[in-house]
């Protein structure tokens, strides 16, 4: 029990040196490190299946499942651990925001592969739903690459067709003309094979030979283009049968199947909703357990601790700065010493030496003159 307990313990990041000062509040950090403990487990658990939903390999799943577990364990750890109370709730609440946001998505992430899990017979359901639309998403694509093609040879062979029922309409009109005036039941109404029913069986036959000249030609384009007509049609029910229901089982495929079950139940969505809420709540209860609770041992003696280290690190600081600036000033002051007394000792040596020039040439008036003219009087070479 006592390791489980130094375990859960080590969970929540506390310091143990500390801890053991103020014992009273040790079954709350046991608390606050189991909490993190089962974010981690349920973490791994909703990773790993996400992951086999993709790469279908429980090796792969476990492994991946098991770091990204590792990781949300380390972030709750370091959430929880660098939370320290300072005594006023509003400063407390203000600094936890950024804390609570990260908890809260990964609150998000980890619930939503479990949400999937859980509604996985109903998100079955509407993934073959989604298969079966697709499908038909696809025959009608390939029925619409080959609708205008047939609808054009259609056309087509009506209007050959049309073409030969015209000529054989002109031609039976003329041929009942023709009889007609032959038995006296039409046109000069008189029954005699005379001229008038000569000329219109003349139209007659003339009408008879254009149908037949027309009907063979038109017969064989009629022939080929109902051969192509069929081969379209052919070629298009080919692709319509070879056509096959993709397979959805990726997790945007179930994260969409969700989704659309979500719009369809209103017991599903609110479901989802409180699967989401109830894992919030586990991911941000050990902040809130340290914002609401009072300021207790524990964070009086780290508080005295860091100001300890704090108050040090100023004093070593503060030593190191005064130091560093009497030994800057010590340099200053004696380089600007050393450097007025050579100015002096230059100064000196210069005077000196001018003179002693001005002593050698004092009793030669043309030399000195000459030198004055030509600018030369005060050079020492």
């Amino acid at each position: 029990m006592q390791k489980i307990q130094n375990f859960f313990l080590v969970c929540s990041g506390v310091n143990k040196s500390i801890l053991k000062r103020a014992p009273s509040e040790i079954n709350r950090y046991t608390g606050i490190g189991a909490t993190i403990f089962f974010t981690g487990v349920f973490a791994w658990l909703a990773s790993s299946y996400a992951i086999y939903t993709v790469f279908q390999s429980y090796i792969a799943a476990i492994a991946f499942g098991f770091i990204w577990g590792l990781m949300i364990f380390n972030l709750d750890r370091y959430i929880v651990s660098t939370f320290k109370k300072s005594g006023n709730f509003f400063r407390d609440s203000f600094t936890t925001l950024p804390r609570l946001a990260l908890a809260i998505l990964i609150a998000v992430v980890i619930a939503k592969p479990l949400e999937l899990k859980i509604f996985d017979t109903e998100i079955q359901s509407e993934i073959a739903l989604m298969q079966q639309e697709n499908l038909k998403e696809q025959e009608s694509l390939v029925k619409s690459r080959f609708e205008s093609d047939i609808a054009t040879l259609k056309t087509e062979i009506l209007s050959y067709k049309s073409e030969i029922n015209e000529k054989a309409i002109a031609r039976d009109n003329l041929s009942n003309e023709a009889i007609k005036e032959a038995d006296g039941t039409g046109g000069s109404q008189k029954r005699n094979m005379g001229p008038i029913y000569a000329a219109k069986k003349a139209e007659a036959d003339k009408a008879q030979a254009e149908l037949d000249a027309i009907s063979l030609k038109n017969n064989d384009i009629i022939i080929s283009k109902e051969l192509a007509l069929d081969d379209l049609v052919s070629e298009s029910q080919r692709q319509t049968l070879e056509l096959n229901a993709i397979s959805l089982n990726g997790l945007a495929a179930r994260i969409e199947a969700q989704s659309r079950l979500n719009k369809k139940s209103s017991a599903i969505y609110m479901a989802s909703i409180f699967i989401i809420l109830l894992f919030i709540a586990i991911e941000t209860a050990p902040i809130f357990v340290k914002l609401i609770s009072r300021r207790g041992p524990y964070d009086y003696v780290l508080d005295k601790h860091e100001h300890a280290f704090e108050m040090n690190h100023k004093v070593i600081t503060s030593s190191l700065t005064q130091t560093a600036e009497s030994k800057i000033l010590f340099e200053k002051e004696t380089m600007g010493h050393k450097t007025k007394l050579a100015i002096d000792a230059e100064k000196e040596i210069s005077r000196k030496a001018l003179h002693d020039h001005l002593e050698n040439i004092k009793d030669q008036p043309l030399i000195w003159k000459d030198l004055l003219r030509k600018g030369r009087l005060f050079q020492l070479d």
